[in-house]
Order: structure tokens, then sequence, then C-alpha cells
């Protein structure tokens, strides 16, 4: 579980990088050209879009802010289920952790003045929010597996919607 926190830790801050990077479009040279349909080929070209490097900057603070706190209470939340210890703190630390998460992507993007920038953030924070009060979902991780899907690609669909204006 550790290597997951240390993996997503690493990939937040590669995600920093991207999200600051200055490049005006496409592929930078030498480097492999993006395949249709891969992630961030659709919005290669928004990279450098002045509209969006603010907010870009403000999103990527709010990833690496709010990234480790959630992924330290699912950890534990997790830990706690597989000793068959009580897990109501854990459970209500990974909500408040998910609904700071969404609080932060809202704020980091309802200034933007690309509209489809604050729609995306308002959408983004919505689902977390709406994960955040769902006891199924919380109820459902309780393996080490469950914790890895819920930090890796099902977080990562979560952050889609704002994840496509800054890569």
């Amino acid at each position: 579980m550790r290597r997951a926190v240390q993996a997503l830790v690493i990939s937040g801050v590669l995600l920093s990088a991207a999200a600051c990077s200055t490049a005006t479009s496409g592929p930078t040279p030498g480097s492999a050209p993006l395949a249709p349909g891969a992630p961030g080929a659709a919005s290669a070209t928004r990279t450098g879009d002045p509209a969006n490097k603010s907010a870009c900057e403000a999103l990527s603070e709010v990833y690496n802010e709010n990234m480790a706190p959630f992924a330290e209470a699912v950890t534990r939340m997790v830990d706690a289920r597989k000793r068959a210890q009580d897990d109501q703190d854990y459970e209500r630390r990974v909500k408040q952790s998910l609904t700071t998460f969404a609080t932060a992507i809202t704020g980091a993007t309802k200034d933007s003045t690309d509209p489809q920038l604050r729609t995306d953030g308002k959408k983004t924070a919505e689902q977390l929010k709406a994960k955040a009060s769902d006891a199924k979902f919380i109820g459902g991780i309780k393996t080490t597996e469950d914790a890895n899907t819920v930090l890796g690609p099902t977080l990562k669909g979560w952050l889609s919607p704002v994840a496509q204006h800054c890569s």
C-alpha cells in the first residue's frame, strides 16, 4: 500500500510539471507524436493557453495539497478494515479529504476566463462531493486492490474533466 501512495505522490509531481508547462503546441521536438485518443492528444495545443495557465497552476497546487491526505485516509481505512477495527473515524476522514479536494478544485477553477474549464471544474467538484457522500462507494473500499483502483484509475477519471485543460 505504501508503494501505491509513493507512486501517486510521484505521479502528482509529474502532473504538476505537466500542468505548469508552457509549450504552445503539440509534442516537443524529438518526442514521439501523440496517438489519436491518447491522454493529452486532444489538448496538446491547450497547454500554453494563457486563459488556462493560472487555473492549471492552481489545480496543480490543489492536487499536490490534497492527494496525499486523501491517499493516506483511504490507506488507513483499508488497514483498519483488514484488522477488523472500527473504521468509522477513517471513513469520516476519507469523506472529509474528498470533500476538501472538491472544494479546492472549485476554488481553483471558478475564476478562470475559460468558461469550459469553469464548467468542468464544477462538474469535477460535484462528482467528488457525490462520492464523498456515497456510503456504498466508501464501504466498497475494503482491500489494497480497491484502494489502488480508487487512488489510480478511478481518481484519474474523476479529475479528467479538469486535467484535459492542463495536459
